[in-house]
């Protein structure tokens, strides 16, 4: 299947999303915030980008399920083929720290394989998408899109190593260590596949759980660019599941070569 259609909502989507959410960053009143049961915030900047995806995917693809981290989760979903799988505002701590490091997810995913992902970035409006099979490409406020792929580094002392802003853990900071690696990047939400897929970075190791709607888009777009997305355990990472945790955690790279030991 060739996603075109798909793709080209999504994107547009994801753009419209990330203007409601700009809106609302920009204004001078402060922010409403509320916080779920799991402590996380949610603010109305997520509810009002939340509602231009979800409208807008159902109204083009009605048989579709979805999958948002600020829908009620409908189990019946695990008997479609094909869902949307949504962050309509990945990075909320980093929107509330006013850092601009926060982005907008949609991914598709096709018998439990993340086929096609868009990545939005309201602040800077970069775009990032990729479908299945057709590569990874970058634009920026409509330009012309450039294909994107992961860089070739392996040298230990030059390796660019990403770090999660806001989700430190004693894991990678044992890793770190264990592997001598110095230089190191932090940046927030799904941005960090994009750094991987542009070959701004060339590893990234998460160690604390994370959600589907977290990953899937970011999956997509990296394996397209050239890179290696996988559970730590090794396997492959798959979509549309009754548990939406991603329990096992998860790496990027650029090279097999960088694949790190982790005990």
């Amino acid at each position: 299947m060739m996603w075109a259609d798909e793709l080209e909502i999504a994107k547009g989507l994801a753009v419209e999303a990330g203007e409601s959410i700009i809106e609302i960053y920009n204004r001078d009143r402060a922010v409403e915030v509320e916080y779920k049961e799991d402590c996380s915030p949610l603010t109305e900047a997520d509810k009002a980008s939340n509602s231009v995806i979800v409208s807008g995917l159902r109204s083009s693809f009605p048989n579709y399920a979805i999958l948002s981290e600020e829908e009620k989760d409908h189990l019946s979903r695990l008997n479609s083929d094909v869902c949307f799988i949504v962050d309509p505002l990945d990075g909320t701590k980093e929107f509330l720290k006013r850092n601009g490091q926060f982005t907008v997810n949609i991914a598709l995913s096709y018998r439990h394989e993340a086929v096609m992902g868009v990545i939005y970035v309201p602040v800077t409006r970069q775009l990032y998408y990729a479908v299945k099979g057709k590569g990874a490409f970058f634009e920026c406020a409509g330009s012309t899109p450039i294909r994107m792929s992961v860089s070739n580094r392996t040298e230990r002392s030059s390796l660019r190593v990403v770090m999660s802003s806001s989700h430190g853990c004693i894991q990678m900071d044992e890793l770190i260590e264990k592997y001598n690696l110095k230089n190191l990047v932090k940046a927030g939400s799904s941005l960090k596949g994009c750094m991987i897929a542009q070959g701004e970075a060339d590893v990234y190791y998460r160690f604390n759980p994370t959600m589907e709607w977290d990953t899937a888009a970011m999956q997509c777009i990296v394996e397209e660019a050239g890179g290696i997305f996988r559970q730590m355990d090794g396997t492959r990472m798959f979509y549309n599941r009754e548990n939406s945790v991603n329990e096992k955690g998860f790496y990027m790279i650029n090279r097999e070569e960088n694949l790190f030991i982790v005990s």
